[in-house]
């Protein structure tokens, strides 16, 4: 009988220290789950992160010089992924695509991330994870020197035609107000303003610091920013795949870096002579009843 208990004793205390270090494991398990996912996994053994971006637009992504390599590829979103991935000790390469492809490639897996003055609204960041804005701007439209185009008030929108990308929040904006879109693909800035200087297009919404450098790039044009609309305040950060917790963890890390050492200040002020990494102090004018 004593034997019999010995071993049932036995038995438990087994059966106790197995489930402990059982549910130890769960527990180590569990921490591992949550301090990473697969997408951040993939890109440490690869050693290096894609990220998708247009190289049409100035100063955001673009290329310094008359030849498009891979060296010549810039801007201030280009640059501070290439200091992300440094940080983050990766390689980085630029996949080169259209505005309008670039989230389905995200959320396909094409590419990693991406990076392209994307602003992160409510509405996306239902369907992506985003980092921390590394850029603050607002709205504000490219228009004909000598008339404005006739535009003085967003509602004057209905019934122009507005040069943009099929998808973005801009286009959205002018469409609203009822304009009609003109969309170009992946062309450079040239095409855009040079349409609203001759005539074929009216306008185009785009970002402040986006439309500044695009205007001050092309003199002979008969175009400048309208005088007085600033609207609808926006934040410009890393796209990434929903749930894909850890990647974000990372690059917010390499972000808040980049803040606190100044890195994204310097960069700011040389693609886009202000410091587009804080937000304005101006007052801008939130606009109601979209569902950015």
């Amino acid at each position: 009988m004593k034997k019999i208990l010995v071993l049932l004793s036995l038995v438990a205390i087994v059966a106790f220290v197995s489930a402990c270090g059982a549910e130890e494991n769960e527990g180590n398990s569990n921490n591992e789950t949550s301090g990473t996912d697969e997408r951040w996994a993939e890109i440490q053994d690869a050693g290096e992160i894609v990220v998708g971006t247009s190289g049409t637009l100035m100063a955001a992504s673009y290329y310094d010089g008359e030849e498009e390599s891979k060296d010549q590829l810039t801007g201030y979103d280009v640059e501070v992924m290439r200091e992300v991935a440094k940080r983050l000790d990766l390689d980085v390469s630029f996949e080169i695509m259209g505005i309008d492809g670039m989230l389905p490639a995200v959320k396909s897996g094409r590419i990693d991330v991406a990076a392209n003055d994307v602003e992160a609204t409510d509405k996306r960041k239902k369907e992506f994870n985003f980092s921390e804005p590394y850029k603050y701007s607002y709205s504000t439209m490219v228009v004909r020197k000598d008339d404005n185009s006739g535009i003085s008030s967003l509602e004057d929108l209905e019934g122009k035609v507005a040069g943009g990308g099929a998808t973005t929040i801009y286009s959205q904006i002018a469409e609203h107000y009822g304009a009609e879109i003109k969309t170009y693909g992946n062309a450079p800035n040239e095409a855009y303003l040079r349409d609203v200087d001759n005539g074929r297009t009216d306008v185009i919404v785009n970002d402040y610091y986006l439309s500044k450098f695009g205007v001050a790039g092309f003199p002979d044009f008969d175009i400048h920013l309208h005088p007085d609309l600033k609207f609808h305040p926006t934040e410009q950060a890393v796209v990434i795949p929903k749930d894909a917790d850890t990647l974000t963890e990372e690059i917010n890390k390499a972000l808040t870096e980049m803040r606190e050492d100044g890195t994204l200040t310097k960069l700011a002020e040389k693609f886009y002579n202000e410091d587009a990494s804080q937000k304005p102090e101006e007052e801008i004018e939130e606009l109601e009843g979209l569902d950015l």
